[in-house]
């Protein structure tokens, strides 16, 4: 795994160089391809980076524990060498999850139909309360949304919304968002307390 990651450390070296040479900065579609390219290895580089740092102060340690050292430093090393193992495997985990393979449509950005169902105005209303969930989630995501379609009804709730969701990662953290839900509560039209 190591020979791997220190392969993608060397393309990703590569690429910031050829990305600061002036030949490439004249072609923006070459440049824009690049940095794609570049942005896409980033976050491997990173904790490969990180888990070598822990690495060699986990070795650095255990080579401490070879010398002679008094019983109270030998302790709190043996307690580091335990924190950085700790370490190193999570970052280990971290790794490979990020050397899965990526769906390519995982960039694009999304479009989001919510419909009421059966229920009249509660139904209406709960399309409403997913909509606002949905917007929220995108703005501390920092996407940009859009509305293209509302068709509301008269209690405040909606019948039918139609909207965009722009920005990096939309599509792989919302691709899953399909299917019919179901909420039972009292609702806000409901003066008796009924559950519905």
């Amino acid at each position: 795994m190591l020979e791997k990651l220190q392969a993608l450390k060397d393309k990703y070296l590569e690429l910031s160089e050829e990305i600061s040479d002036p030949e490439t900065l004249s072609d923006s579609q070459k440049l824009q391809k690049l940095m794609k390219e570049q942005a896409l290895l980033e976050p491997i580089v990173l904790k490969f980076d990180e888990y070598m740092d822990v690495a060699n102060q986990l070795e650095e340690s255990k080579e401490m524990l070879k010398e002679k050292l008094d019983d109270d430093f030998k302790e709190m090393v043996k307690e580091e060498i335990k924190e950085l193992t700790s370490k190193e495997e999570e970052l280990e985990n971290d790794i490979k999850v990020l050397l899965l393979p990526t769906d390519p449509n995982d960039d694009k950005d999304v479009i989001v139909e919510i419909r009421a169902g059966v229920g009249g105005d509660e139904a209406g209303l709960f399309a409403g309360d997913l909509l606002r969930m949905y917007l929220r989630y995108a703005e501390r995501k920092g996407w940009k949304t859009e509305l293209i379609t509302v068709n509301e009804q008269g209690v405040g709730g909606y019948k039918e919304v139609i909207f965009s969701i722009k920005g990096k990662g939309a599509y792989s953290k919302l691709k899953y968002e399909s299917g019919v839900h179901r909420v039972q509560r009292v609702p806000d039209t409901e003066a008796n307390g009924r559950i519905h």
